[in-house]
């Protein structure tokens, strides 16, 4: 039990790397949601477009699997583009229950003009940053993401 006088973080709690990045990925999430919204796009629409635009077929418990979402998260995504005409459910060759996600020309063209507003973010922080930082930052966190899955 941590009583009054007891600090609940340890010393340095928010110099830890992991909170940086948090803040940093807030930081650019407020941003995306911010630079999206006059599109009527939030970042979850262009993750899940930008998703089914990579792996064109991918069902929807896949998808939430690799976004890290709840199936429930990821279906009402779903349904609420394939209402705008963006995405389009097929049924899978084999099996019959499973329902493959496709962009339609519609996505693309949502997906085209989102990209370009993330585009331009990506461009702000690398030209804030310079190329060679830009680069490091790229290595130090994919050796961040390769620690995380050692874990």
């Amino acid at each position: 039990m941590i009583r009054d006088d007891e600090e609940p973080v340890g010393l340095g709690a928010l110099d830890r790397v992991t909170w940086a990045l948090r803040r940093a990925d807030l930081a650019v999430l407020t941003l995306k949601e911010q630079r999206l919204r006059p599109l009527g796009m939030a970042a979850a629409h262009y993750t899940l477009l930008m998703s089914v635009h990579s792996e064109p077929g991918l069902a929807g418990a896949e998808l939430a699997r690799r976004l890290n979402v709840t199936p429930q998260a990821v279906a009402s995504l779903v349904t609420r583009l394939e209402g705008r005409g963006q995405l389009e459910r097929r049924e899978h060759p084999r099996h019959r229950h499973v329902q493959e996600l496709h962009l339609t020309d519609a996505g693309r063209e949502a997906l085209r003009a989102a990209d370009e507003v993330i585009a331009d973010i990506e461009r702000h922080i690398t030209e804030g940053l310079g190329p060679e930082e830009s680069a490091q930052l790229r290595t130090l966190l994919g050796h961040v993401s390769k620690a995380v899955r050692n874990a």
